[in-house]
């Protein structure tokens, strides 16, 4: 039992919310266009949470084997870490769970395009490089993220692509209009995970993870913070603008006052540890402003 209680740890379930965040903004797209599949939206919602369990689970065996993750990181302790699971097992999980998301995405995609050879072949391309932006983040010796690049990944993996990709899935379609959301969602994703490495900035500049927090400095980094979400509230509000129809398109802003708490709150914080229950905080909210940006498409 203990050994399972670590596995669902080493899943991180408070970043699965993020996850399907971004899925549920481009299908509510989709939905208010009036062309959608049922099936697509639940396929992409599996295939997106076994890529988010890849990514975390990934990342545990790349920090752990590189020892970024050790004792005097401020997070929660990670399964390579506390010698629970070995490498080897984590190397076992990584490739499952790299085989259930391509599975999963064949499906997907199959679903969507029936036998139309192109639409396949590319978003099964895409497919694979999603698996291996999700590997590569910590894992290798050209790991991205240990050179910077890590919020350029999340904000076109888990922004633009997730919201594009899924939208495309359900209507064959592609809306320039898209792109303010897909914006919003790539850059409140990013949010968190600049709050992850502003946390873990002193452990990470000492174990030589090198992330764009890390090269900001932890004042910057709060102000780049404030800029992720500031732009994201920015870009749903132009969308709104350009596509208004009802009052009800506006009932996402009740999502806004829990962003500025929370922003308010990390500009102050002074001992990074205390960032941490944020991680939680912001994936949620992020949640909340998907689920109320589509109430506000479909009604």
């Amino acid at each position: 039992m203990f050994k399972i209680k670590t596995w669902i740890s080493s899943f991180r379930l408070r970043t699965l919310p993020l996850a399907l965040s971004t899925i549920l903004m481009g299908s509510f797209l989709a939905i208010a266009s009036g062309e959608y599949k049922a099936s697509v939206i639940a396929l992409s919602l599996t295939t997106t949470l076994l890529l988010q369990i890849l990514s975390n689970i990934a990342n545990d065996y790349g920090d752990g084997t590189k020892g970024t993750d050790n004792k005097n990181r401020l997070g929660p302790e990670r399964a390579l870490q506390s010698g629970q699971i070995s490498p080897g097992q984590m190397k076992t999980a990584i490739f499952a769970f790299a085989l259930l998301s391509f599975i999963s995405g064949v499906y997907l995609i199959l679903e969507s395009f029936g036998n139309e050879l192109f639409p396949i072949l590319v978003f099964l391309l895409m497919g694979i490089a999603a698996i291996a932006a999700a590997i590569k983040y910590t894992v290798g010796t050209k790991a991205y993220g240990y050179s910077g690049l890590g919020d350029i990944f999340v904000f076109v993996f888990f922004g633009l692509t997730a919201v594009f990709g899924t939208y495309f899935l359900n209507t064959k379609k592609i809306d320039p209009d898209i792109l303010l959301p897909a914006i919003s969602m790539g850059l409140l994703s990013t949010a968190v995970l600049n709050l992850n490495n502003m946390r873990d900035i002193k452990n990470d500049v000492a174990s030589g993870k090198i992330t764009f927090a890390a090269k900001l400095g932890i004042n910057k980094a709060k102000k780049y913070h404030l800029s992720l979400l500031s732009v994201a509230m920015v870009s749903a509000i132009t969308y709104t603008r350009f596509n208004f129809t009802s009052g009800w398109n506006l009932v996402y802003l009740l999502s806004f006052p829990f962003f500025a708490i929370q922003l308010k709150n990390i500009l102050r914080i002074k001992d990074e540890v205390l960032l941490d229950p944020y991680l939680k905080k912001l994936a949620l909210t992020t949640l909340l402003f998907s689920i109320l940006f589509g109430i506000g498409l479909i009604l």
